[in-house]
């Protein structure tokens, strides 16, 4: 199995607009952050994990060539808002793209793309499968993926656990079933937004204190802002077993 991060970064991205902190002003590559999305390749199968609004831009940066199936975590536009370019590939492969998710939010795509699921469409539209999961194991091309429960605040959000990796983003609350899926892991990614208390989020401090109840042999931080810090100052905080992620850091089980 192979991870690529093709964004780590959060809702406004980094740097963000008209910000001069020195985070956004920074010229480390790590510090420039995309909205979060990852893409998992398995036995000759390429599948994303979320389509944000950067996605495009991902897709020509790693020159990702192929996608087999996109998997959503939930409806909020940072992740969702680049699904219109995924009709390139269904231009190459010939396919309608099989999209995994919680029926919740494969309603709000109906909704915000309606132009895609309309009787009589325009020429040249997205081409989707739609297929609804809940929060039980199930098989894409048959790779085994198992959803992880999560909360947002009060908003149910999907992290995936594939093989010995598993992926959670947006969560300021894992219940002790759910964290329980996750024990076992070889790698672990978890959102962590910036050191200070957030209503939504998990703060540095939560993330890691999460990760070290886990206990991964590894753990990445991602969906991260500009209020977190500098990639090189923060990474010398963390404990041994985490490290932040950053855009085109690819990982290999």
């Amino acid at each position: 199995m192979k991870v690529t991060f093709l964004g780590s970064g959060t809702s406004q991205g980094v740097p963000v607009i008209g910000c001069e902190c020195e985070v956004c002003r920074s010229l480390d590559y790590r510090d420039k952050r995309l909205r979060v999305s990852i893409l998992v390749e398995v036995d000759g199968k390429a599948l994303i994990v979320d389509t944000g609004p950067d996605f495009r831009q991902q897709m020509l940066r790693e020159r990702i060539k192929r996608v087999d199936a996109v998997l959503f975590t939930h409806e909020h536009k940072d992740h969702t808002a680049g699904l219109d370019d995924i009709r390139a590939f269904n231009f190459m492969q010939h396919i309608d793209m099989p999209l995994y998710a919680d029926q919740r939010v494969l309603n709000q795509l109906q909704q915000e793309f309606s132009y895609i699921f309309t009787n009589h469409t325009y020429p040249g539209v997205p081409r989707v499968e739609l297929h609804p999961i809940q929060n039980e194991p199930f098989k894409v091309h048959g790779i085994t993926i198992t959803p992880i429960n999560v909360l947002h605040h009060k908003l149910p959000v999907f992290g995936f656990r594939i093989g010995d990796f598993t992926y959670i983003t947006d969560a300021n609350h894992i219940s002790a079933a759910e964290k329980e899926k996750i024990r076992g892991s070889k790698i672990v990614v978890l959102n962590a937004l910036r050191k200070e208390p957030h209503i939504s989020h998990y703060s540095l401090s939560e993330a890691i204190s999460v990760l070290e109840e886990l206990a991964p042999e590894q753990a990445y931080l991602t969906h991260i802002s500009h209020l977190l810090g500098l990639h090189r100052v923060v990474e010398k905080e963390l404990p041994s077993f985490v490290k932040l992620a950053y855009d085109g850091l690819a990982l290999t089980l």
